[in-house]
């Protein structure tokens, strides 16, 4: 085993044992969670391993970085998550390669992501970002839709060819009523969800929770967490 593989593998179980104790706290099932590791900045050879290592999920934020990484590891079975604000200009080639698109916040992005899933003859899932931090009718910082411009964008997705409205998503915010308050924003994330999913069955996933509060996000019922720097390390910016 290569010294970056034994790394990988031995970060990998540290995080894994930390989603196996939130979800034996909160009464969960340990399946009921899925990892996704989120690649950014790392090489395509890091993506192999931990391929290698069991990791079938894995996130990308810059378009620029993942489509080259994504080619490379284009014969494994993976599922890629784009996480980042997504502009117009980058969604031909984000649906060449993206299972699911998980920062959906306005609809010119859905006109967008439809016409090239079509193009492409490809279904995509997507979730909608909430911005906990928005006020009515805004949109984050951090992008994001207001939540009570959640069902509005849900029935555009729904109506879209090409698209699959999968859930939600939300980062915990940085300002406004939620700040440092990463478990009351997954609980608040969670309350959408169920408003959500009575028109929208199908719309289960959830996706919160990083590498310094995955075990808020699992105690508030989120089916995914999204882990970098605690499974790959520090590691300088690309670019």
């Amino acid at each position: 085993m290569t010294d970056r593989k034994a790394e990988l593998a031995a970060n990998l179980a540290q995080v894994e044992e930390r989603i196996v104790s939130s979800c034996a706290a909160a009464g969960r099932k340990r399946e009921e969670v899925t990892l996704i590791v989120v690649t950014k900045t790392y090489p395509a050879s890091d993506v192999r391993i931990l391929h290698e290592l069991g990791v079938r999920h894995v996130a990308e934020n810059r378009d620029q970085d993942a489509a080259p990484k994504a080619t490379a590891c284009a014969d494994l079975s993976l599922t890629w998550h784009f996480v980042g604000q997504l502009q117009t200009n980058k969604v031909r080639s984000v649906t060449s390669y993206a299972g699911v698109v998980q920062s959906v916040d306005r609809a010119k992005l859905v006109t967008a992501l439809s016409a090239a899933a079509v193009r492409g003859e490809r279904e995509l899932g997507c979730l909608i970002q909430v911005a906990l931090d928005a006020e009515s009718g805004e949109r984050g910082e951090r992008g994001g839709v207001a939540p009570d411009g959640v069902e509005e964008l849900a029935a555009v997705i729904g109506a879209a060819p090409g698209l699959r409205l999968d859930g939600l998503m939300t980062v915990a915010p940085l300002a406004g009523e939620y700040a440092g308050r990463q478990r009351a924003a997954f609980d608040r994330l969670m309350e959408i969800s169920s408003s959500l999913r009575a028109g929208h069955p199908a719309a289960n996933m959830v996706s919160a929770g990083m590498s310094g509060d995955l075990e808020g996000a699992v105690a508030a019922g989120a089916t995914h967490v999204r882990v970098g720097t605690a499974v790959l390390g520090v590691r300088p910016r690309l670019g």
